[in-house]
Order: C-alpha cells, then sequence, then structure tokens
C-alpha cells in the first residue's frame, strides 16, 4: 500500500531466503532490503513504460522534497508531465525558482490507490511544494517540514477560511496532514507569496496544464484567476502547504 511493490518483492526474498542455506543476523530483512533497492532502482524504471508512466527526471532545478518519494516508487507520471516539468524550469531560469516535488504517482496500473490521495492513480497528478522566503525578503528552496506535508499557510482574518468551514461539515481528515510532517524544519522561513504566484504563474502558461489545486485563501491572496485553478472539495485535505498539478 506504501510502495506498490513492497508485498511482492517481501514474497520474493522470503523465497530466496529458503533457498540460502547459510544462516546469519538479520537474514531475512537483509534479503527483503537488498532486493527491494534492486527492483526500485533498476528493474521498476525499466518495466514502467509499458504502462505508460516514467520516473520523474531530476536537473539541478526539478528535485524531490524528500528522497523518501523515491525509496518509496511514489515519483512516476505520464511522459507529458516531464514535458510539463521541463519546460517549467525553463521559464523559471533567473528567478532563483526550484520545482521541488512531493507525491506523485505509483509506476504501475492505473486505479492503484496511492493512499492517502483520492486521485494520484493514472500518472497524471504530481504535487508540488510552496515557496518560500528567508526574513530578508530572498528565495529560499527549503522547506518547512521533512516530508514536505503539514506546514499549513493559513487563512488571513480578511480571506476566505475554507478550512473551518469543512471541518465543521464534519470533514475530520481536512487538515491530517498536519500530522505527518515527521519535524518541522527551517524555522526562520516564511511562506513567499511573490515566489509562489511566479511559480503558479508559469505553470499556468503551458497548455498540457488541466487543472491546479490550492487554497482558496491563496487563490485570494495570489490574485489568480484563470479557470484552471480549482478547489478540490472538502473530501479531500487542505492545500495551503502544497500546490496540486495534473495534465
Amino acid at each position: 500500500m506504501l510502495t506498490q511493490i513492497g508485498g511482492i518483492v517481501l514474497l520474493l526474498s522470503f523465497l530466496l531466503s529458503s533457498r540460502i542455506n547459510k544462516e546469519f543476523r538479520f537474514k531475512k530483512v537483509l534479503l527483503f532490503l537488498g532486493t527491494y533497492l534492486l527492483f526500485t532502482f533498476l528493474i521498476v524504471p525499466f518495466l514502467a513504460p509499458i504502462f505508460g508512466r516514467e520516473q520523474i527526471k531530476h536537473s539541478n532545478c526539478i528535485r524531490p522534497t524528500n528522497y523518501m518519494t523515491v525509496i518509496l516508487n511514489r515519483n512516476y507520471v505520464h511522459p507529458t508531465m516531464n514535458v510539463l516539468l521541463d519546460e517549467t524550469e525553463q521559464k523559471l531560469n533567473g528567478t532563483g525558482i526550484q520545482l521541488r516535488y512531493l507525491d506523485a504517482n505509483f509506476p504501475f496500473v492505473n486505479g492503484f490507490p496511492l493512499i492517502p490521495h483520492l486521485s494520484h492513480n493514472d500518472g497524471k497528478k504530481l504535487d508540488l511544494s510552496l515557496i518560500y522566503e528567508s526574513t530578508k525578503g530572498e528565495i529560499s528552496n527549503l522547506k518547512k517540514s521533512m516530508s514536505g506535508y503539514g506546514n499549513f499557510e493559513g487563512p488571513k482574518d480578511n480571506e476566505k477560511d475554507q478550512i473551518s468551514f469543512c471541518k465543521k461539515e464534519g470533514y475530520f481528515q481536512y487538515d491530517y496532514p498536519k500530522y505527518v510532517t515527521f519535524g518541522k524544519i527551517n524555522k526562520e522561513l516564511f511562506f513567499s507569496q511573490k515566489g509562489t504566484k511566479i511559480l503558479i504563474e508559469t505553470l499556468l502558461k503551458n497548455e498540457n496544464l488541466g487543472k491546479l489545486f490550492i487554497e482558496p485563501h491563496l487563490k485570494q491572496r495570489l490574485n489568480l484567476n484563470d479557470s484552471r485553478v480549482r478547489y478540490h472539495g472538502c473530501k479531500a485535505v487542505r492545500h495551503d502547504d502544497h500546490i496540486h498539478i495534473q495534465i
């Protein structure tokens, strides 16, 4: 459920363990980890294109927010998404803004759920981190939590408070990402309104972008008027800690 291939690899490692007569400490654990890493880095990337997906292509500008995204095979997309990212990177050249991605999709099978997401199951979805800055207004590509999720930029007094509405309506899961930060970091950084707006407006220049989800108060604050900037609904989770894009 976390990696798509972990259960199969576990069974294979048990089979290997039974075939290896030599006993040593942590035999099953080491065989599982070794087999899992072999599949993740050498086998799965070559099989994924059969299902119309490929790994997100890294560059100086395009990197995972947390490398566990790669380890857990949650970094696969339809090739068109890689085209979108590459074109966005070129347009961001000189701004100091980098594309730091979070969860994308698993490598195989449309419809296989990428828990806890509702829609990351077809290779066409990707989460991106917000942009932050220092107290001097300098753009930083560091993030505010270890996982990249759960550090919210909540609504101000004069902004629409969709979070309170959804929670009052009984959608208790709406702000659950606060429990999966795995630790908050870089507390000296602040949400960059300027940097995040540049990132979103650059993404919106791409014809391959179908929809972009962000919390209504941030859409209001950033003065985003493009019809592709949508609200995701109370059944999902709040989107003021990341940006969701889809082709």
